[in-house]
């Protein structure tokens, strides 16, 4: 039974749109709809609506689509796309993906792969003609492969970009990757030994472009809408800053603080990293197609054994353009940041089921993690995300097994047991957190919204849910 809209009901300003509005519900999207949850609850908690948490999170609007048996179960919208027309979303919103470009770059490299335009395993400067990586004889005497920016391995600089304001002087991407005026943006460098560990480097992406459309002999927008965008339908998808007039008519504008962002949105000529504009349902097509390869059903934008590839780790629980979790049933995915927005996507390996989320503004990562654990509730998928529960009481003994030094990627971590509980201190900070216990290996950053699962022997430990999965290992 639908429920009625809350009288004066409202979202960042706007009316609260009729629910018709956002698409077509069920059962299931009436359940998300009710049942948000924090993943730590006190006994007798009620669960918050998505209208509850819009509000509350300051985020204008949020689109899902949700995976089921290898086809798109449903997708649709909450909220309104538009602070200042304070129009609906809908199942066709586009937003800005932000780091999730990577996931359909990857496929757009691993595709001209399989066709032997380029090579994964050659120094890319043997590819690139419109630019040369400065060879570093230090870092990287063999310089570095495509594989090894599409993995985080090649140990170059600039981790993410900060956009650019609609009006302003655009960089071209030889400006960017040399770090020149108006790139605003260090250059793309070697900054640690190539193929040794992994740092993320959406740097490293603007490189890849640079190489796929020197191989391609395409614009880099035109070789993805040929090799993925197209072929998979994704009419609401597009490589282009500023987006094109089809997408701009149902596109959501982002927002900062509660207010409109200048401009409606940032562009990002960083197109490989950062610049896809798509909906929920285009992206959910992206997983569906990556699932029926990996189950090794041919036909697909990538073969089963390069999806294989795609979906191995190297370093890290990092494949070729998407973060693995291990275990009994594995998952891929991956996360977005563009300045007004944030989205995720998540996906078991096998079996068909999925999760994507797309926010406009305010505390996006928030609401994504409540909307992903009311889904994965629902439909039995603890693996993407545990039912809410309750803290749990530790014994002394039970946090000396967690506490000791734990680093990874770029984080130095302390953890130290106290009577009243797990404290967690970046190494060279001030403030200690103290972590709620989930169980005796699992643990919640509230401040950081990280749970984090320890090993068997707790040596290690992995961050589930709320960020890509980073190992962090115990340092004597």
């Amino acid at each position: 039974m639908a429920l009625p809209r809350a009288a004066g009901a409202q979202v960042a300003g706007c009316a609260m749109p009729a629910r018709a509005s956002g698409g077509a519900s069920n059962a299931h999207s009436l359940y998300v709809e009710r049942h948000l949850r924090p993943p730590v609850i006190r006994r007798g908690d009620r669960p918050f609506t998505i209208a509850d948490r819009l509000r509350q999170y300051d985020v204008p609007g949020v689109s899902v689509a949700v995976i089921r048996r290898g086809r798109i179960a449903w997708a649709r919208g909450w909220g309104v796309r538009d602070l200042v027309s304070c129009a609906p979303v809908t199942p066709e919103t586009a937003f800005q993906a932000a780091s999730i470009s990577k996931v359909v770059t990857a496929m757009v490299a691993l595709r001209l792969a399989e066709q032997g335009r380029i090579d994964l395993d050659r120094d890319v400067d043997d590819t690139l003609r419109s630019w040369r990586l400065p060879h570093d004889p230090r870092l990287a005497p063999g310089g570095v492969t495509l594989r090894q920016l599409l993995s985080h391995t090649a140990g170059l600089g600039v981790h993410g970009f900060a956009g650019y304001a609609r009006g302003a002087p655009l960089p071209t991407l030889v400006e960017i990757v040399d770090g020149t005026a108006p790139a605003n943006t260090p250059a793309v460098r070697s900054v640690l030994p190539a193929g040794a560990q992994f740092s993320y480097s959406g740097g490293g992406y603007v490189v890849a472009q640079l190489a796929l459309s020197d191989a391609s002999g395409l614009p880099f927008a035109e070789l993805a809408r040929r090799e993925v965008l197209g072929p998979l339908g994704m009419s609401r998808s597009a490589f282009a800053m500023p987006p094109f007039d089809a997408i701009r008519a149902d596109m959501a504008s982002g927002s900062v603080g509660g207010k409109p962002l200048p401009g409606g949105f940032k562009l990002y000529p960083e197109l490989a990293p950062a610049g896809l504009w798509t909906s929920a349902g285009d992206l959910a097509r992206v997983i569906v197609d990556l699932q029926a390869s990996a189950s090794g059903r041919r036909g697909h934008r990538l073969s089963p054994a390069m999806t294989r590839q795609m979906m191995t780790p190297i370093k890290d629980n990092w494949g070729l353009g998407l973060a693995l979790y291990g275990g009994a049933r594995a998952r891929f995915m991956h996360d977005g940041v563009n300045e007004g927005y944030e989205s995720f996507m998540i996906a078991y390996a096998g079996g068909g089921d999925g999760i994507v989320v797309l926010t406009n503004g305010g505390d996006g990562r928030r609401l994504i993690g409540e909307i992903v654990r009311a889904v994965a509730t629902d439909y039995g998928w603890p693996e993407i995300a545990a039912p809410a529960a309750e803290e749990r009481r530790l014994s002394p003994a039970e946090l000396s097994r967690v506490a000791g030094r734990f680093e990874g990627g770029d984080l130095k971590v302390d953890l130290e047991a106290r009577p009243d509980g797990l404290f967690a201190r970046l190494v060279g900070g001030v403030q200690a957190e103290r972590l709620i216990a989930l169980s005796p290996s699992r643990f919640r950053s509230d401040s950081l919204g990280v749970t984090v699962e320890f090993d068997r022997d707790f040596q290690s430990c992995t961050m589930i849910e709320g960020a890509p999965p980073m190992k962090l290992s115990r340092i004597k």
